[in-house]
């Protein structure tokens, strides 16, 4: 059984998701993700009104490392609530909101060019 805060203690590319699960560095988590510097992280929201300052506590802990954040709202788009954003935003986030998928692929371009990305992504059907 996994730990609450089980994790990939390093940030490396998202090479698949789907089915409710990613796969990064040979393995495949179950459930939504955080993609951070500190690595990657089981995250607990499975729908877009589940994201709020309290699910993105350890993102905010971690703004100082971070220039922008992705937030991947599962298969469909999703606007960011006004609080919410300058939230993010109060803590020196950039922050764009997208479909997992888009996320996901952007998430990893950035990463590949050596940019200070994060990414919360939802898990996808």
């Amino acid at each position: 059984m996994a730990t609450p805060d089980a994790h990939l203690p390093y940030q490396v590319p998202i090479d698949g998701y789907g089915r409710g699960a990613f796969h990064f560095a040979g393995m495949a988590s179950e459930g939504s993700v955080l993609a951070l510097p500190s690595g990657i992280h089981a995250w607990a929201p499975r729908q877009p009104s589940e994201i709020d300052a309290v699910a993105l506590a350890r993102v905010l802990a971690e703004a100082g490392r971070i220039e922008l954040l992705l937030i991947g709202t599962g298969p469909d788009p999703w606007p960011l609530p006004d609080a919410l954003r300058w939230r993010l935003r109060d803590a020196g986030l950039s922050v764009d909101a997208m479909p997992t998928r888009a996320a996901a692929s952007t998430y990893n371009v950035l990463l590949a060019e050596g940019r200070a990305v994060a990414a919360a992504l939802l898990a996808l059907p």
